[in-house]
């Protein structure tokens, strides 16, 4: 039996969201697992399909930021690997805060217990302009 999580994106300063379901094997799984899982399938959806925009949890290289994704220079595959480890670097310095119901993942090896109803909530925090 596999069990099913729903994911919502979001950014501060920003009232748009994406929402999608993600499928994993068991019922518990780590903050770490939910990242990779999360990368490997959007960077998959996009090298498949090849669309304008990237629907991602980070920007690409050589991507620039457009309305809800990033817009690639020029189509290309992205490296899922390479996507995973910019999604790691972010939470580790706060630039992307997981949240899973209402509680606020603190740690990579964090243990998430996917029950009916559960929701996880990437918050992409945007650096704040001027001073």
């Amino acid at each position: 039996m596999t069990a099913t999580l729903t994911v919502r994106d979001e950014t501060t300063g920003s009232t748009a969201s994406r929402s999608f379901t993600l499928e994993f094997p068991t019922e518990r799984i780590t903050v770490r697992e939910l990242i990779r899982e999360r990368v490997y399938q959007e960077v998959d959806d996009y090298n498949r399909a090849k669309p304008d925009v990237f629907h991602g949890l980070v920007q690409p290289t050589d991507a620039e930021i457009a309305l809800n994704g990033f817009r690639m220079k020029k189509q290309r595959e992205i490296d899922w690997k390479q996507q995973y480890e910019r999604a790691i670097e972010a939470f580790e310095h706060n630039r992307i805060l997981v949240l899973v119901d209402d509680h606020q993942a603190e740690s990579l090896d964090e243990t998430i217990e996917i029950t009916r109803g559960t929701e996880v909530t990437f918050l992409r925090l945007m650096p704040l302009v001027g001073g």
